[in-house]
């Protein structure tokens, strides 16, 4: 389970990046039920570190959290989301490299968000691995890690218990999905909710996420259509219906759509149904056929190919192994 996150912080280490380890992990909600975990900001020598946008922060602690931590958590460092050069690489101290080789040695989750992952290439965890970065450093991350398997396209990747994240707010959805992956989907939801993000951007073990289209300043938010459509997943639903109820002709309603949320109508929805089916295949005892119902399949062979698809797995063992752990 859980219980520890060691977050490395190193020169001009990326203020965002580190909050959203913060956010997810360090700060307390245990009086609204979530869970608690020990968390800690380590620098290599304890002392404060400056950051990218040049202020100056005073970690918890020196390197010793990274060797019992469960998660150890390594940021966007160098110049905010800036591919490091090759001197900055040189200059990451040896301690740091052989702390990240010992957690992963030990089986903790290491995670990184955006040009950590030169980090953890730098200390070798990305030879034979899938990964990803910021989509603009990728091919540079495969030029220095030929023998690491970088994903383009993908908002985050789980290799084992190693998590690479693209840019920025990617670090989010990957810390959502280890915290469903953890702590259970209806967990991750409500802190989704909490932290006023989309859930639908969150992705299982062997989903590759595409990565969104940047949203476009002119696009209006469709906020109130995807409210409605959470709240009748269990509905069939047309494009058309859709762009009336937007107030839009169904072209125009299909282009905004994929600039407000970086994909397609159907994409979306079929994302957020495979959410609600994992939920109630972890929180209930509903058969397979009443699941898909519920959850608008249809029919339980619709849900087997859409959930296999999407999580890598089939529903009955995906149930299987999440009442298992939430049995015990």
């Amino acid at each position: 389970m859980l219980r520890s996150v060691a977050v490395l912080a190193m020169d001009r280490v990326a203020t965002f990046e580190l909050g959203v380890f913060a956010e997810v992990f360090g700060t307390d909600r245990t009086d609204d039920g979530f869970p608690a975990y020990r968390f800690q900001v380590c620098s290599p020598d304890g002392g404060a570190v400056r950051t990218s946008s040049g202020f100056h922060l005073q970690p918890h602690a020196d390197l010793a959290p990274l060797d019992d931590a469960d998660l150890v958590a390594v940021p966007a460092h160098f110049s905010g989301v800036a591919v490091p050069g090759e001197d900055d690489l040189r200059a990451i101290p040896p301690a740091v490299l052989a702390a990240l080789r010992r957690a992963a040695a030990r089986g903790a989750y290491v995670l990184s968000v955006c040009s950590g992952a030169f980090v953890l290439g730098a200390a070798g965890l990305l030879d034979d691995r899938e990964c990803t970065t910021h989509w603009l450093y990728v091919d540079e991350l495969q030029r220095r890690n030929p023998r690491a398997r970088v994903r383009c396209n993908s908002l985050y990747v789980q290799d084992g218990r190693l998590l690479t994240s693209a840019g920025t707010a990617a670090g989010i959805d990957a810390c959502l999905h280890l915290v469903r992956q953890e702590h259970g989907s209806a967990t991750a939801t409500r802190l989704a909710r909490r932290m006023v993000v989309p859930p639908h951007r969150d992705g299982g073990q062997a989903q590759y996420v595409e990565a969104p289209i940047p949203k476009a300043p002119e696009a209006p938010t469709l906020e109130p259509v995807l409210e409605w459509l959470m709240g009748h997943l269990d509905r069939g639903v047309t494009v058309d219906e859709l762009a009336a109820r937007a107030g839009m002709a169904p072209r125009t309603f299909a282009r905004r759509f994929r600039a407000e949320t970086g994909t397609t109508p159907h994409d979306w929805l079929t994302n957020q149904r495979v959410l609600l089916a994992r939920r109630l295949l972890e929180d209930t005892r509903l058969s397979v056929e009443s699941v898909a119902d519920r959850a608008g399949f249809g029919d339980a062979a619709a849900l087997r190919h859409h959930f296999t698809r999407r999580v890598g797995t089939t529903p009955h063992a995906y149930r299987t192994t999440f009442r298992e752990r939430a049995d015990a």
